[in-house]
């Protein structure tokens, strides 16, 4: 068995959570702007990847790879429900639509369907590569 370098697992595991917190970032920051949810889990994606290189399957079965499919179908289903939403308030399917509120601490907060409609592609973009890691790096393993 060969030995991991610690130098390296405790680099790749600090770029690891970075690149989560700023997937996440670049979720909000997008979600009224066209991308945010695919550009928040691409980033997420490409941590995933790095986490895979550093550890091979133990290293992405330890956040969460056995649950990727369940992730694609739940972000599949916001996605798709989220389109609904707009029917909801009278306006035409997948229109953004949203309502505020006025929070003590926070001020006014909103919440639109596009909010909505990112975290599903978020959850399918990183799912699918979550999915891809599973099963293409499983054959390299062999």
């Amino acid at each position: 068995m060969m030995r991991r370098s610690l130098i390296f697992d405790v680099s790749i595991d600090t770029v690891f959570r970075t690149s989560l917190v700023f997937s996440i970032f670049m979720f909000f920051a997008g979600h009224n702007a066209p991308g945010g949810g695919f550009i928040g889990g691409l980033v997420a994606g490409a941590a995933l990847v790095l986490r895979y290189l550093a550890g091979g399957s133990d290293g992405s079965q330890q956040v969460g790879a056995r649950f990727a499919h369940v992730m694609l179908g739940t972000g599949l289903m916001i996605a798709v429900a989220t389109g609904f939403g707009g029917w909801l308030w009278g306006t035409e399917f997948l229109e953004n639509t949203g309502v505020g509120a006025e929070l003590p601490l926070l001020g006014t907060v909103k919440a639109t369907t596009s909010l909505l409609f990112d975290a599903g592609v978020y959850l399918v973009v990183v799912g699918l590569v979550m999915e891809a890691l599973g099963s293409l790096g499983h054959e390299v393993e062999r």
